[in-house]
Protein backbone atom coordinates (compact mmCIF):
# COMPACT_ATOMS: atom_id res chain seq x y z
CA UNK A 1 0.00 0.00 0.00
CA UNK A 2 1.41 3.81 -0.88
CA UNK A 3 0.76 6.48 1.69
CA UNK A 4 -0.04 9.04 0.07
CA UNK A 5 1.54 12.40 2.05
CA UNK A 6 1.01 16.22 1.10
CA UNK A 7 3.18 18.47 3.54
CA UNK A 8 3.45 21.99 4.28
CA UNK A 9 5.42 23.86 6.00
CA UNK A 10 6.72 27.96 4.48
CA UNK A 11 10.24 27.13 4.71
CA UNK A 12 11.37 25.32 1.10
CA UNK A 13 14.50 23.84 2.53
CA UNK A 14 12.25 22.15 4.92
CA UNK A 15 9.80 20.89 2.58
CA UNK A 16 12.74 19.95 0.41
CA UNK A 17 13.94 18.06 3.22
CA UNK A 18 11.28 16.00 4.08
CA UNK A 19 10.68 15.43 0.41
CA UNK A 20 14.04 13.95 0.26
CA UNK A 21 13.80 11.40 3.19
CA UNK A 22 9.94 10.75 3.05
CA UNK A 23 11.74 9.44 -0.90
CA UNK A 24 13.72 6.79 0.47
CA UNK A 25 10.84 4.97 1.55
CA UNK A 26 9.08 2.66 -1.13
CA UNK A 27 5.23 2.64 0.24
CA UNK A 28 5.55 7.07 1.07
CA UNK A 29 4.73 9.34 -1.86
CA UNK A 30 4.56 12.85 -1.24
CA UNK A 31 1.91 14.44 -4.05
CA UNK A 32 1.57 17.78 -3.01
CA UNK A 33 3.78 20.67 -1.20
CA UNK A 34 1.66 24.04 0.45
CA UNK A 35 3.93 26.89 1.63
CA UNK A 36 1.21 27.55 4.45
CA UNK A 37 -1.86 26.40 5.88
CA UNK A 38 -4.70 27.76 3.45
CA UNK A 39 -2.27 26.01 0.33
CA UNK A 40 -2.23 22.85 2.62
CA UNK A 41 -6.26 23.10 3.30
CA UNK A 42 -6.95 23.24 -0.50
CA UNK A 43 -4.29 20.88 -1.30
CA UNK A 44 -5.40 18.41 1.19
CA UNK A 45 -9.52 18.91 -0.37
CA UNK A 46 -7.95 18.34 -3.85
CA UNK A 47 -5.49 15.61 -3.66
CA UNK A 48 -7.50 13.76 -0.85
CA UNK A 49 -3.65 12.35 1.01
CA UNK A 50 -4.10 9.88 3.20
CA UNK A 51 -1.84 11.98 5.65
CA UNK A 52 -0.96 15.46 5.75
CA UNK A 53 2.35 16.86 7.23
CA UNK A 54 2.08 20.24 8.43
CA UNK A 55 3.99 22.60 10.36
CA UNK A 56 2.48 24.00 13.30
CA UNK A 57 3.52 27.94 12.68
CA UNK A 58 3.46 29.19 9.49
CA UNK A 59 2.04 32.55 8.19
CA UNK A 60 -1.31 33.73 7.11
CA UNK A 61 -3.11 30.19 7.96
CA UNK A 62 -0.66 28.56 10.77
CA UNK A 63 -0.65 24.16 11.09
CA UNK A 64 -2.96 24.67 13.93
CA UNK A 65 -5.78 26.45 12.38
CA UNK A 66 -5.18 24.08 9.18
CA UNK A 67 -6.07 21.00 11.26
CA UNK A 68 -8.60 22.38 12.34
CA UNK A 69 -10.12 22.93 9.02
CA UNK A 70 -9.21 19.85 7.32
CA UNK A 71 -11.07 17.65 10.05
CA UNK A 72 -13.85 19.06 9.36
CA UNK A 73 -13.49 17.82 5.79
CA UNK A 74 -15.72 14.94 4.41
CA UNK A 75 -13.24 12.00 4.82
CA UNK A 76 -9.95 13.56 6.19
CA UNK A 77 -6.82 12.45 6.14
CA UNK A 78 -4.24 11.84 9.57
CA UNK A 79 -2.88 15.13 10.29
CA UNK A 80 0.66 14.77 11.85
CA UNK A 81 1.96 18.37 13.27
CA UNK A 82 5.73 19.08 13.39
CA UNK A 83 7.43 21.49 15.22
CA UNK A 84 10.46 23.25 16.14
CA UNK A 85 10.34 23.44 19.42
CA UNK A 86 8.55 21.27 21.82
CA UNK A 87 7.46 23.99 24.12
CA UNK A 88 4.66 25.37 22.15
CA UNK A 89 1.89 26.45 23.92
CA UNK A 90 -0.32 25.16 21.03
CA UNK A 91 0.63 21.10 21.33
CA UNK A 92 -2.46 20.65 23.53
CA UNK A 93 -5.10 22.75 21.31
CA UNK A 94 -4.05 20.64 18.62
CA UNK A 95 -4.62 17.50 20.33
CA UNK A 96 -8.16 18.72 20.27
CA UNK A 97 -8.42 19.59 17.11
CA UNK A 98 -7.98 15.55 16.59
CA UNK A 99 -4.33 14.98 15.06
CA UNK A 100 -2.95 11.57 15.04
CA UNK A 101 0.73 13.22 16.05
CA UNK A 102 3.20 15.03 17.14
CA UNK A 103 6.72 15.23 16.14
CA UNK A 104 10.11 17.51 16.48
CA UNK A 105 11.77 18.57 13.29
CA UNK A 106 14.97 17.61 14.72
CA UNK A 107 13.31 13.94 15.23
CA UNK A 108 15.27 10.83 13.47
CA UNK A 109 13.39 10.25 9.78
CA UNK A 110 12.42 6.26 11.68
CA UNK A 111 10.54 8.51 14.00
CA UNK A 112 8.70 10.41 11.08
CA UNK A 113 8.15 7.31 9.57
CA UNK A 114 6.66 5.11 12.49
CA UNK A 115 4.51 7.82 12.83
CA UNK A 116 3.45 8.01 9.66
CA UNK A 117 2.23 4.31 10.02
CA UNK A 118 1.19 4.95 13.37
CA UNK A 119 -1.39 7.57 11.57
CA UNK A 120 -2.86 5.38 8.94
CA UNK A 121 -3.23 2.70 11.43
CA UNK A 122 -5.63 5.19 13.22
CA UNK A 123 -3.01 4.96 15.85
CA UNK A 124 -0.82 8.14 17.31
CA UNK A 125 2.88 8.66 18.14
CA UNK A 126 3.68 11.41 20.31
CA UNK A 127 7.68 12.87 20.17
CA UNK A 128 8.83 11.74 23.80
CA UNK A 129 10.19 15.56 23.58
CA UNK A 130 6.53 16.52 23.12
CA UNK A 131 4.85 14.38 24.95
CA UNK A 132 5.65 15.94 28.89
CA UNK A 133 4.32 19.26 27.59
CA UNK A 134 1.03 17.95 26.47
CA UNK A 135 0.91 16.02 29.62
CA UNK A 136 1.56 19.39 31.94
CA UNK A 137 -1.20 20.99 29.78
CA UNK A 138 -3.78 18.53 30.71
CA UNK A 139 -2.74 17.21 34.37
CA UNK A 140 -4.63 18.76 36.96
CA UNK A 141 -7.31 20.20 34.83
CA UNK A 142 -10.90 19.49 35.60
CA UNK A 143 -11.93 16.23 33.44
CA UNK A 144 -14.68 17.01 30.53
CA UNK A 145 -16.39 13.60 31.70
CA UNK A 146 -16.54 10.93 34.13
CA UNK A 147 -14.81 7.68 33.68
CA UNK A 148 -17.78 6.11 35.95
CA UNK A 149 -19.00 5.21 32.19
CA UNK A 150 -16.15 2.84 31.49
CA UNK A 151 -16.27 -0.63 32.59
CA UNK A 152 -13.15 -1.90 34.28
CA UNK A 153 -11.67 -3.74 31.42
CA UNK A 154 -11.92 -0.14 29.77
CA UNK A 155 -10.24 1.57 32.52
CA UNK A 156 -7.05 -1.25 32.15
CA UNK A 157 -6.99 -0.47 28.30
CA UNK A 158 -7.21 3.40 28.37
CA UNK A 159 -4.36 2.98 31.00
CA UNK A 160 -2.57 1.53 28.74
CA UNK A 161 -3.33 3.06 25.74
CA UNK A 162 -1.76 6.57 27.43
CA UNK A 163 1.67 4.44 28.51
CA UNK A 164 2.05 4.50 24.39
CA UNK A 165 1.30 0.66 24.12
CA UNK A 166 0.66 -0.83 20.72
CA UNK A 167 -2.42 -2.48 20.23
CA UNK A 168 -0.61 -5.57 19.92
CA UNK A 169 1.20 -5.32 23.24
CA UNK A 170 -1.72 -4.39 25.02
CA UNK A 171 -3.22 -7.56 23.92
CA UNK A 172 -0.31 -9.42 25.24
CA UNK A 173 -0.46 -7.72 28.42
CA UNK A 174 -4.31 -8.70 28.78
CA UNK A 175 -4.42 -11.57 27.04
CA UNK A 176 -6.93 -11.07 24.84
CA UNK A 177 -7.01 -10.70 20.97
CA UNK A 178 -5.75 -7.48 18.95
CA UNK A 179 -9.06 -7.61 17.66
CA UNK A 180 -11.18 -7.44 21.11
CA UNK A 181 -8.79 -4.44 21.94
CA UNK A 182 -9.43 -2.40 19.19
CA UNK A 183 -13.11 -2.94 19.87
CA UNK A 184 -12.32 -1.88 23.39
CA UNK A 185 -10.64 1.26 21.76
CA UNK A 186 -13.87 1.92 19.97
CA UNK A 187 -15.92 2.12 22.51
CA UNK A 188 -13.85 3.71 25.01
CA UNK A 189 -14.13 6.48 21.95
CA UNK A 190 -17.57 6.57 21.79
CA UNK A 191 -18.30 7.14 25.52
CA UNK A 192 -15.90 9.52 25.78
CA UNK A 193 -16.55 11.71 22.56
CA UNK A 194 -13.22 11.57 21.38
CA UNK A 195 -12.15 10.85 17.87
CA UNK A 196 -8.06 9.95 17.97
CA UNK A 197 -5.67 8.04 19.96
CA UNK A 198 -3.58 10.86 21.06
CA UNK A 199 -7.00 12.38 22.45
CA UNK A 200 -7.43 8.89 24.61
CA UNK A 201 -3.84 9.52 25.76
CA UNK A 202 -5.08 13.35 26.83
CA UNK A 203 -7.85 12.11 28.74
CA UNK A 204 -6.35 9.53 30.94
CA UNK A 205 -4.08 12.44 32.54
CA UNK A 206 -7.02 15.15 32.24
CA UNK A 207 -9.07 12.57 33.97
CA UNK A 208 -6.30 11.88 36.66
CA UNK A 209 -6.33 7.99 35.72
CA UNK A 210 -2.26 8.96 35.50
CA UNK A 211 -0.23 11.41 36.76
CA UNK A 212 2.79 12.92 34.85
CA UNK A 213 5.93 10.67 35.70
CA UNK A 214 4.02 8.23 37.46
CA UNK A 215 2.89 4.88 35.60
CA UNK A 216 -0.21 3.39 37.91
Amino acid sequence: MIVRLVIADDQEMIRAGLRMVLGTQGDLEVVGEARDGREAVELVRRLRPDVALLDIAMPAVTGLTAARQIMTLPGPPRVIMLTTYDSDDHLAAALGAGVSGFLLKSSPPEQLFAAIHAAVRGQALLDPAVTPRVIAGYAGRAAPSSLDALTPREVDILRLVARGLSNAEIAAALFITQATVGTHINHLMTKLALRTRAQLVAHAYESGLLRPGKQE
